[in-house]
């Protein structure tokens, strides 16, 4: 009876312990999860480039604002302009709030227009440095000085991968307006690109956004090395009056409607993400600390110095602004497809 009364005592006792233990682990906070661990940054595209400036720029900074203080720690992962990185974090990367990245704008909405394999709206979307207006450029080298060169002569632009703005933005001109081009894909990233153009191996290269011109290669513009063909986004950018606008080139409401779909993405230009599936109260942490990171005065100065801008898109807009693309008809949809040469599905 003594033997029985003490196994009932230590059966209890387990349960009771195992109760404590569920409930310390459902308690646990996100300063708990996050003290003295580790976030990996995963940034799609070679060191050097924009992209990587801004995402190792937010890594030194953003921990700050977490709570528990992790550190975040850039992670190269270059490959099909960001593709690579992209379908990691979608099918692969820990879905615990370790892992955030930043990929190509263009990727934001490949799943339309090239058929990527993920859903854009499943991201959590932490938000967007700025938004951003690119810009088709080519090497001072080249016989394409105008808009009409463009449409009369024979020129090769570089691109990084399909879905990427190199490579969209290359074929709008094509495709849309009748631009006698030839794209060559494939390169890692803009830095290759840049080599090539120096190089000769292509004349030059779209999708290149202002401000990473102006961080990294505003030397290549003061010393007249490179020519500003076209500027590409939703507005034009107001420090570039002299440069033609995509907008102003359409002359039909369809093909306004289909440039709206297309340059959408520079909305999201400098995005961050993190995988699908995070716990709720990691994810706001997240997001709050990407959006106090934006108004860090280190990091706006850091920013400064390298040239480049900060004028955020909170998440909540990224949010919006890819479940208003998802809506987009699927007429329209198609003839966009068509345009940066993936056809109607």
């Amino acid at each position: 009876m003594r033997l029985g009364r003490y196994r009932g005592g230590l059966v209890s006792l387990i349960l009771l312990c195992s109760v404590l233990m569920m409930r310390s682990g459902n308690a646990q906070t996100v300063a708990d999860f996050y003290a003295g661990r580790t976030i990996n940054v995963y940034i799609g595209f070679s060191p050097g480039g924009a992209y990587d400036i801004y995402a190792r720029q937010l890594a030194r900074f953003m921990g700050n604002h977490l709570p528990g203080r992790p550190k975040l720690v850039p992670q190269s992962m270059a490959g099909a302009g960001g593709l690579r990185a992209a379908n990691f974090l979608y099918s692969v990367a820990p879905r615990d709030g370790t892992a955030i990245g930043m990929f190509s704008r263009g990727l934001v909405t490949a799943p339309l227009l090239t058929g990527a394999p993920y859903d854009s709206r499943k991201f959590f979307w932490l938000g967007s440095v700025a938004p951003e207006t690119v810009l088709c450029a080519v090497w001072s080298t080249s016989p394409i000085v105008t808009w009409d060169d463009m449409l009369h002569k024979n020129f090769v632009m570089g691109g990084t991968a399909p879905g990427a703005d190199s490579d969209d933005y290359s074929s709008v001109l094509k495709n849309m307006f009748g631009a006698k081009l030839k794209l060559v894909s494939g390169y890692p990233g803009g830095i290759e690109l840049n080599i090539a153009m120096e190089r000769g191996e292509i004349d030059g290269r779209c999708g290149w956004s202002w401000s990473a011109i102006k961080g990294t290669c505003l030397s290549l513009i003061s010393e007249k090395k490179i020519r500003l063909l076209v500027q590409m986004g939703l507005s034009k950018e107001p420090e570039l009056p002299d440069v033609p606008w995509i907008m102003d080139r359409a002359t039909n409401d369809r093909d306004r409607q289909m440039l709206d779909l297309l340059l959408a993405r520079q909305v999201a230009a400098w995005p961050f993400m993190a995988p699908p599936g995070l716990p709720e109260d990691r994810k706001a942490a997240l997001r709050q600390a990407f959006d106090d990171t934006m108004r860090d005065p280190e990091f706006l100065a850091e920013t400064r110095r390298s040239g480049l801008i900060v004028n955020p898109v909170d998440g909540a807009k990224l949010d919006a602004l890819i479940a208003e693309v998802y809506r987009i008809p699927q007429d329209v949809v198609d003839a966009a497809r068509s345009t940066v040469g993936f056809g109607a599905r």
